[in-house]
């Protein structure tokens, strides 16, 4: 029987940091506008700030359907899943809010140094999530699935750019500014970063 949570502490914080993989779920505020989900990996890429606040890096793609609904003034609203693909069954919510950090942002060198090991040159910007609501369910029907590894391809690709060529990449990119349903997503041409990192990954 599935739980609510008021806090992200103790089994799960440590489910949330077991899993390999994460999904988000985010819609704008018109009734007919695109509703999005998106799966997010990369070891690293996400980090438990404390016990209300997640944050997440969001790296280089084709679109920024996610940046674009949480930058949205009156929206930000944003779900977090993830799912036990081994072990004990269990599907895992946080509801909450979020906040875009982006690359000219004055804290971005704040968040972005907590992504020490996961920061590459695709990284566009920093999701901070918090958390209105915890919750998991069973999750018997979601199956077994081994994981074997982590895709290199995505930062090896950028890896190869320098930030003036990813910054180009964005910008041939139809859905990177503006979001299906025309919301202005990330600001192009994308701002330099304000910090000296720079190190190689999907975005949506």
């Amino acid at each position: 029987m599935g739980k609510t949570y008021e806090r992200i502490e103790g089994r799960i914080r440590a489910f949330i940091e077991e899993q390999p993989v994460f999904f988000t779920a985010t819609a704008p505020l018109t009734g007919d506008g695109h509703v999005n989900v998106s799966p997010k990996g990369r070891a690293g890429s996400l980090v438990v700030v404390d016990a209300t606040t997640l944050a997440y890096l969001d790296f280089g793609g084709s679109s920024a359907e996610t940046v674009a609904h949480v930058r949205e003034p009156g929206n930000g609203r944003i779900t977090l899943m993830w799912c036990a693909f081994s072990g004990p069954p269990k599907v895992l919510r946080v509801h909450g809010r979020g906040e875009v950090v982006l690359r000219d942002d004055p804290r971005w060198g704040e968040w972005i140094g907590r992504f020490a090991h996961a920061d590459g040159p695709g990284a566009r910007a920093v999701v901070v999530v918090r958390a209105v609501r915890v919750s998991d369910a069973c999750g018997f029907a979601v199956p077994f699935m081994e994981y074997t590894g982590e895709r290199t391809q995505h930062a090896e690709h950028f890896g190869r750019k320098s930030d003036e060529e990813f910054a180009a990449y964005c910008e041939k990119k139809e859905h990177v500014g503006v979001s299906l349903d025309g919301l202005p997503a990330l600001p192009l041409p994308l701002p330099p970063r304000t910090d000296t990192g720079g190190g190689g990954s999907g975005g949506s």
